[in-house]
């Protein structure tokens, strides 16, 4: 089950609120310009599929969203706990960063931690199947694939090349719980 955990900075411990409905979620997240839907994929998709059926299996939403929000390129990542470089690509997300532009996932199987720093507060969204988040352009955030991680999502960019990332170099991600705690 998705969920939203809001912490305010100084609190990072203890979340002020913690919401498991999904209209909920989504409101308080749409407050802060964050857009959070539930998408089904046309096909079902098999365990393996390659990124090219993964995408066909949502092709149409892709391509509204391509064209209402000028993406230019989508990729899929897998990891699972047998990906060699597990901890690298969790590495890789965990230290606050934002990017010039907007940033879309679509999970489409496992389950990730989203954490949105917005003003005086971190956003905690976790997130599994079905769930699509967009973070608008500039949006410091870091994510959390966990210690065993199983995750298949979308990304769409508009940047032709993928993930271009700027790194805050914050040490705020570290104070805030992670996806296994």
């Amino acid at each position: 089950m998705s969920s939203l955990s809001v912490y305010h900075l100084s609190s990072p411990d203890l979340p002020n609120k913690v919401l498991t409905h999904f209209d909920d979620i989504a409101a308080t997240l749409a407050e802060q310009g964050v857009r959070f839907e539930r998408w089904q994929a046309a096909t079902r998709i098999v365990p393996g599929a390659s990124q090219e059926e993964v995408l066909a299996a949502y092709q149409e939403q892709i391509d509204r969203l391509m064209t209402e929000r000028g993406y230019l390129s989508a990729d899929v990542i897998s990891v699972d706990e047998h990906h060699p470089q597990k901890a690298e690509l969790r590495g890789r997300f965990l230290d606050e960063h934002r990017q010039a532009e907007d940033e879309l996932r679509l999970f489409v199987a496992g389950r990730g931690l989203l954490n949105l720093h917005i003003d005086d507060y971190v956003y905690a969204v976790f997130c599994e199947k079905h769930d699509l988040i967009l973070l608008p352009a500039g949006t410091a955030h870091w994510f959390d694939i966990g210690e065993n991680p199983y995750l298949l999502a979308i990304r769409l960019f508009k940047n032709a090349h993928g993930w271009a990332a700027e790194f805050t170099g914050s040490d705020l991600a570290s104070q805030f719980p992670r996806l296994d705690d």
